[in-house]
């Protein structure tokens, strides 16, 4: 039965029972928008095509010219030590957070495949047009230094798989430094794909277009999905060949280079604690811990004996949402390991991830994972999993507060209000129903949203293809009088009104694999009008639009997408 399934997910168990002995013991002991640009360097003053932005801002307070922007570095190197060797040659790294890395450059011509909009003015305070220069394509690729930056490589380790991987760290990323925007806001830009660092171990640092789509892509379609994630400003493609197995049965072949500029307001993981603890590293831990609750936890009183506790605390419970934001959006990351995994609780380190289709709690978009550890349904164990990672501890990590929060946004998806004992089995019966008959995740909840009082009543179910699967279940109409007799206990609570919640939490549209797929092929023909477009469609996905339903985008996948397989090979 599903509910053992349902238990996955409800039950991200845990305990509330740490004290502060216990932390202090383990902290002393233990080791948009978009716009795509198919001109080169050379010809890089054509226009492109650009979408109004959603931010409001005063065109005269961005900046046009990037000499004026500057980022910093100076907190991070005054804070935490760097690594005494320079070099990018591999090595075991000891005693620092980060070893300083100089970007390769992309071999030339360099194209801006997409930019998004959102990102460079809204973030980043530099009028789009900036993105049409030669200086654009240089500083967004690595092969020229925005002013300010001492670009770095982070040292972290992890579990990988649930073993212990030892030394990970940035094998193909430079943090470029930190921009303070005119909100306020603090942000760490970082090239993902700019070559070799001290960690690439046998890697060649580069990532490759197909990769590179899906980071961008997935990244801004998962803000505007409303899950905290990095974001993505820019992506540039090149002719360098890049040799890769993509599937990892022998059959290498060449591939374009690629590089994304990405953004997160910090990039420390559960990985980057675990290699101090592991390496016995305790002095170092406990600053780096202390810089990181200083920054990003001010709430936490510095002052508190047990702030580490408070700290933790607090990563549990965003975690806990961050995966419940995930199920919730159907969406797998697909290799859930502790160094991929953001202390911020920000989805980070896209690659073989997947938006589930035919509700299957078992769905594994990744096809290196054979047993299925990071299969959608065990998301909320490996969560409970690397938070004891984390801890170092063999103990439950999660309150019991934790259970009611993917049970609230289940609630909302059904557009259910108030408390009701029943609704838990209304929304368990109903995924198993999702199970039994392979429905689409995300198109059964929209459907949901969109069908009138009268289609409910009378099953009509014309044109909304999900439904219509899910109503072919033996049990289907006990749960449809079910589901129609909780809410007409709603007081005061219309169709309509159900109907304007539930749209506003289930998006119509998320970036399947076929869509990626498709974006891609074409992105690799030097075409990308497919990777502006599904940028543009979703930044809005929760809207109905006229583009994306001429392209698809809502319908039934095709029968080819049911062949597709991703693979972490990036």
């Amino acid at each position: 039965m599903w509910s053992t399934c349902t238990a996955l997910v409800f039950a991200l168990v845990a305990a509330s029972s740490f004290t502060s002995v216990y932390v202090l013991e383990f902290c002393q002991n233990i080791s948009p928008e978009c716009h795509s640009d198919d001109n080169t360097a050379s010809n890089s003053q054509s226009s492109l095509h650009t979408v109004k932005s959603k931010w409001t801002l005063n065109a005269s307070s961005l900046m046009h010219d990037l000499n004026q922007f500057r980022v910093s570095c100076k907190k991070l190197l005054e804070a935490l030590p760097i690594d005494k060797v320079d070099g990018n040659f591999v090595r075991t790294v000891k005693n620092c957070i980060f070893s300083k890395s100089i970007p390769t450059p992309l071999k030339g011509p360099l194209r801006l495949a997409a930019a998004c909009k959102d990102v460079i003015e809204g973030i980043l305070d530099l009028d789009a047009s900036v993105t049409r220069s030669g200086d654009f394509l240089h500083y967004a690729s690595g092969g020229r230094l925005l002013p300010g930056s001492v670009p770095l490589a982070h040292r972290y380790g992890g579990h990988q798989f649930g073993y212990w991987a030892g030394q990970l760290g940035d094998g193909r990323a430079h943090f470029l430094g930190q921009y303070s925007n005119k909100k306020g806001e603090v942000w760490e830009l970082q090239l993902k794909g700019s070559g070799k660092t001290p960690y690439s171990r046998s890697g060649d640092g580069r990532a490759v277009i197909r990769s590179s789509v899906r980071e961008f892509l997935c990244s801004e379609a998962m803000h505007f999905l409303g899950v905290p994630t990095s974001r993505a400003a820019s992506l540039i493609v090149s002719e360098e060949p890049v040799l890769r197995d993509q599937f990892y049965n022998g059959n290498v072949k060449a591939e374009r280079g690629a590089v994304v500029l990405r953004l997160a307001k910090s990039w420390f993981r559960i990985g980057s604690l675990e290699i101090l603890s592991q390496s016995g590293e305790i002095d170092l831990l406990r600053k780096l811990l202390n810089f990181v609750i200083d920054e990003h936890f001010p709430f936490i009183n510095p002052d508190n004996p047990e702030k580490y506790l408070v700290f933790f605390s607090t990563v549990v419970n965003e975690t806990a949402d961050l995966i419940a934001q995930w199920m919730s959006v159907g969406f797998a990351h697909g290799v859930c390991n502790t160094d991929n995994f953001s202390i911020l609780s920000i989805t980070i380190d896209y690659g073989p991830f997947g938006f589930m289709e035919s509700y299957n709690p078992n769905f594994i978009p990744n096809t290196s994972d054979d047993e299925g550890r990071y299969s959608i349904g065990a998301q909320a164990n490996i969560g409970l999993f690397n938070l004891e990672k984390l801890l170092v501890a063999l103990i439950p990590v999660l309150t019991q507060t934790q259970q009611k929060q993917v049970h609230q946004i289940f609630k909302a998806k059904l557009g259910l209000l108030g408390e009701d004992e029943d609704d838990n089995d209304l929304i368990a019966f109903l995924l198993k129903m999702m199970e039994d008959t392979e429905s689409d995740f995300t198109m059964t909840f929209r459907e949901l949203s969109e069908v009138s009082a009268n289609q409910l009543l009378n099953r009509n179910f014309t044109q909304m293809w999900a439904l219509d699967d899910l109503s072919h279940h033996k049990h289907f109409s006990d749960w449809l009088n079910k589901y129609l007799f909780r809410l007409s206990r709603q007081q005061d609570d219309s169709h309509l009104d159900r109907q304007h919640r539930m749209k506003n939490v289930n998006p119509r549209y998320v970036l399947r694999n076929w869509m990626a797929e498709s974006a891609i092929r074409k992105a690799e023909r030097n075409d990308f009008s497919e990777v502006e477009l599904l940028h543009h469609i979703l930044s809005s996905p929760f809207v109905t639009q006229e583009t994306a339903e001429e392209a698809g985008y809502a319908a039934r996948p095709p029968q080819w997408a049911r062949r597709l397989k991703v693979s972490c090979s990036s």
